[in-house]
């Protein structure tokens, strides 16, 4: 049955959606970080800087989006940019959310000012909860181009919905499968507003999705957003299968309607869309840019990156934490949303909201049917179906009193920021649906001046702007960025620095890529040399000439000379691919030498990751210095064992080409090992932030699993103080251990 909606025809209120996303942007940027952050932060400014290729599936769309904008005078920073970039598109989202609120509104309420002041407060609600404020003001995903893919998508087929049937109405079908298959080219989120868009068409006019062009605009889409039309063929059942169905459903359009434009309007809207994933992907990597994950070369690695194989997730049948148990964190995670720095009062925040939003949902569906199975659909792929999908271990703080339970590495309440943004809808229509209930109340005694007294509900939208102001907005925090300089001053002209994971390492990146420091240091990650693109990208880098004027004041006068000629890796890159995943050491205890160096395993088995630092270490004796982070913790001692061959200095250890003997230079601490005192001291003193780890934060450092970084500081300050006491300068260890002391009350705040 066609959807009647002749009444409805009155124009959208576009310029008080272009002031909605004003105000969400001015909240944005008033909160915006002044540089890079952690996790995929670095990674992506400078993929979008270098036009590189980040973690798979590689997001072409957000790469070239974010170097274009990244091209703009908007700000003299590149990081401040490219973070204006996650703002700006989010506080689009708001404003296509408002659109969406304020069209589902006038089924509810007949007052057009109520309805957009409803529909500002619910956005509002949307865009100030804790995860989609936190993840807008800095651009640590991608996941802000698919929230304003899900919100496009949601305001074009509301608006389809509202035009006369015929071909102009069709064309925004069309643009709405090419917005899909683009946006799948940035992260299959987009994808997730489908089953919601469906809902809408079939219910406005079934015949409409029964058209030939609109089947094989279907099929289209949903072949090349899955990639299956990779496997049409018939080498395999499934193959012979999707060959049918592809040509079936083109037999059928040509035979049905070989002459409208659209079927072939659609198949093209949705094969230009998807392009990216295979034309960008391939040729940037031949051109082998700085930032090449994954290295998509030839159709395997292409494929490789694309379904993401690199992460080895298990079937959905196979849970990786019972389903209940995932539901009960992505409540954990909704839970944090309205108030989360007001402490127990979240608690009330979290009942509030969720009555009001389910009150808005419930009298949409009773007013409009069709919008309100469309946003139940919404709202349970982004909630419930997504958590099936994802398929997460227990969440990183989930049941604390339950430490040995397999948990994600971090939180992961950002993949959940589409649900979260689009539930500020039903907040609009819950506050729309209480102010009238209110009026009506009022109104035997103050007539339509009872709208008036029901305003103050409106206020409820102040909550998350308050309650999360604190631990939401990134303003001020620079610990990333300023971590990065500090570790990669610490090495020596020409080094090797051995890394562990993203913390550690892609902030780094951006330091070398985007801000020009220290790009002479050549990184080799632990994780990462598990992959043999990383192991190939090592052996192809060629080391850039040390510049001591952008050195630390240790470097300046060392005499660097050129840099080394050979690649660090005397293996080629035909040997590099042929070593081994896993290799059995012959006994536990057994070892190598490597000139006046004894290793000794700790382990009987070596991943790749330990054969390539091997080699690293053999390969570049007398020519390149070693280093070890200090956040690969103990790796270079225990599997490696090499503490009697290392020397820290700040928040390095130096490999040595034999052992260690203490000297009044090189003194042994108790937390540290041999310590380099000088150095240690002008890295501390004269090199370091430590006045950005030391700083005061109101609800401390709110991200814990990367706590770990931040601890780094307390280690090497706390570690350096009992040395400084131990030789007999009180006053230098006293300020170290104010520092560690400081630093370690932020992550315990």
């Amino acid at each position: 049955m066609t959807h009647l909606a002749a009444p409805l025809r009155e124009r959208p209120p576009y310029g008080w959606a272009g002031a909605t996303a004003l105000a969400v942007l001015a909240i944005y940027i008033a909160t915006l970080a002044p540089t890079t952050a952690f996790w995929d932060t670095s990674e992506y400014i400078a993929a979008a800087k270098v036009l590189g290729i980040p973690h798979p599936p590689g997001n072409p769309l957000f790469v070239l989006l974010a170097h274009v904008w990244g091209l703009l005078p908007l700000a003299e920073a590149y990081a401040v940019r490219i973070n204006l970039f996650a703002a700006m598109t989010s506080a689009a989202a708001a404003g296509l959310w408002f659109l969406v609120a304020d069209r589902w509104l006038r089924e509810i309420v007949p007052v057009r000012w109520v309805r957009l002041a409803s529909a500002f407060a619910g956005v509002l609600v949307g865009a100030t909860m804790w995860t989609v404020w936190n993840q807008s003001t800095v651009n640590e995903k991608v996941y802000t181009v698919s929230l304003l893919s899900i919100a496009l998508c949601m305001w074009l087929v509301v608006h389809w919905g509202d035009e006369e049937p015929g071909p102009h109405r069709d064309r925004w079908l069309v643009l709405i499968g090419y917005v899909m298959a683009l946006s799948s080219t940035n992260h299959m989120m987009g994808f997730l507003a489908v089953p919601a868009l469906a809902v809408y068409i079939l219910w406005t006019d079934w015949r409409t999705a029964v058209q030939p062009w609109a089947i094989l605009l279907g099929v289209t889409l949903i072949l090349a957003v899955t990639g299956s039309w990779t496997d049409i063929g018939v080498a395999s059942a499934k193959g012979i299968v999707l060959l049918l169905i592809a040509l079936g459903t083109v037999g059928y359009a040509l035979w049905r309607a070989p002459r409208d434009p659209l079927v072939w309007l659609g198949v093209a809207a949705v094969a230009v869309g998807i392009s990216l994933n295979y034309v960008y992907l391939p040729m940037r990597a031949a051109q082998l840019p700085a930032i090449n994950e994954g290295e998509p070369i030839g159709w395997q690695a292409l494929q490789d990156v694309l379904n993401r194989v690199q992460y080895g997730k298990p079937s959905l049948l196979e849970r990786q934490a019972p389903f209940s148990a995932q539901l009960a964190n992505f409540w954990q995670y909704f839970s944090w949303q309205f108030a989360r720095d007001w402490g127990a009062f979240a608690g009330v925040a979290t009942a509030l909201f969720t009555g009001v939003g389910l009150v808005g949902l419930w009298s949409l569906w009773r007013k409009d049917r069709r919008a309100g199975l469309a946003a139940v659909s919404l709202l349970g792929v982004l909630s419930v179906a997504l958590v099936f999908y994802m398929n997460f271990k227990y969440g990183f703080s989930q049941y604390p009193d339950q430490p040995d339970l397999p948990r994600e590495v971090r939180e992961r309440d950002y993949f959940f920021m589409g649900s979260f943004s689009a539930y500020g809808v039903f907040v609009a229509l819950g506050l729309g649906s209480l102010m009238q209930s209110v009026a009506l109340l009022f109104r035997g005694r103050l007539g339509e001046r009872g709208w008036v007294a029901a305003t103050p509900m409106l206020s409820l939208a102040l909550i998350p702007l308050f309650g999360n102001q604190l631990t939401a907005s990134r303003a001020g925090e620079r610990m990333a960025r300023d971590f990065a300089v500090d570790i990669l001053q610490s090495v020596e002209p020409y080094g090797i620095l051995i890394t562990a994971g993203d913390n550690d390492t892609f902030p780094l990146w951006y330091a070398q890529e985007v801000e020009g420091v220290r790009q002479d240091v050549t990184l080799a990650n632990l994780s990462l040399m598990n992959t043999r693109w990383h192991l190939r990208q090592l052996r192809r880098r060629k080391t850039p000439v040390f510049d001591p004027s952008r050195a630390a004041e240790l470097w300046r006068m060392s005499d660097s000379g050129p840099p080394p000629a050979t690649p660090v890796f005397s293996l080629d890159l035909a040997e590099l691919d042929s070593l081994p995943e896993v290799m059995q050491v012959p006994e536990k205890g057994g070892g190598i030498k490597v000139d006046s160096i004894s290793m000794v395993f700790g382990q009987e088995y070596l991943l790749l990751q330990d054969l390539a630092t091997i080699f690293l270490i053999r390969d570049n004796a007398g020519k390149r210095p070693v280093f070890f982070s200090w956040s690969d913790g103990g790796y270079p001692d225990q599997t490696l064992g090499l503490s009697a061959y290392l020397v820290s200095q700040g928040l390095v250890r130096k490999l040595m080409p034999g052992p260690v003997e203490p000297t009044d230079s090189i003194v042994l601490s108790q937390g540290l090992g041999y310590l380099d005192l000088p150095r240690t001291q002008s890295l501390l003193w004269k090199t370091y932030h430590w006045q950005t780890a030391a700083r005061h934060r109101p609800r401390g450092w709110v991200d814990v699993p990367s706590s770990s970084i931040l601890q780094l500081y307390s280690i090497v300050y706390g570690g350096a103080a009992d040395v400084l006491r131990k030789a007999g300068d009180s006053v230098a260890a006293t300020r170290a251990d104010s520092i560690a002391r400081a630093v370690s009350l932020n992550i315990r705040r």
